[in-house]
């Protein structure tokens, strides 16, 4: 392979990478702006697991970081502006000021479905060395949690319940 043909791999590793840094960065946001929504006992036990869910993004983060600086890439700023993914965390921003407890909770599962797509668009990519990958689905693993946890959360505010 020659030296233009690693560093093509090397920048779209970075570019795959920094997706997922820009997701993250969309998470935190979305769940930051859901925390400063929650203004009333209807949702203040949410409060402690947005926050968790707003570091597990950040600690991600980092660890994505790293990845994009050992490929020589430059670490994505701000928020992912393309697609399907940004305009999903976009909604939850948007529609939060708007509702209860039901609709900030619909709100944070499409930003997770986002997320969850944007993991697995990375996923394909079949350049991903090894080591890469297998933080990648680690980190998907994790996100697939919290996504189960929302859609818990949101299905019994439908149904009337809180916890």
């Amino acid at each position: 392979m020659g030296n233009m043909e690693a560093y093509d791999k090397k920048e779209a590793i970075a570019d795959v990478i920094n997706d997922l840094v820009k997701i993250n960065n969309d998470r935190i946001e979305g769940y930051e702006k859901a925390i400063s929504e929650i203004n009333n006992a209807d949702g203040e036990d949410l409060k402690p697991l947005f926050a968790g869910m707003i570091a597990e993004s950040q600690q991600f983060k980092t660890e994505l970081e790293a990845i994009v600086m050992i490929n020589d890439g430059d670490i994505a700023k701000g928020a992912l502006f393309t697609g399907k993914l940004y305009r999903a965390w976009m909604g939850v921003k948007s529609v939060l000021t708007a509702g209860g407890r039901r609709t900030i909770l619909s709100s944070c599962e499409t930003g997770e479905d986002a997320v969850k797509n944007a993991y697995e668009q990375a996923l394909d990519n079949e350049e991903l060395p090894e080591g890469v990958r297998l933080l990648i689905e680690e980190q998907k693993s994790i996100l697939q949690k919290s996504h189960d946890t929302i859609r818990i959360l949101r299905a019994k505010a439908e149904a009337g319940q809180k916890s």
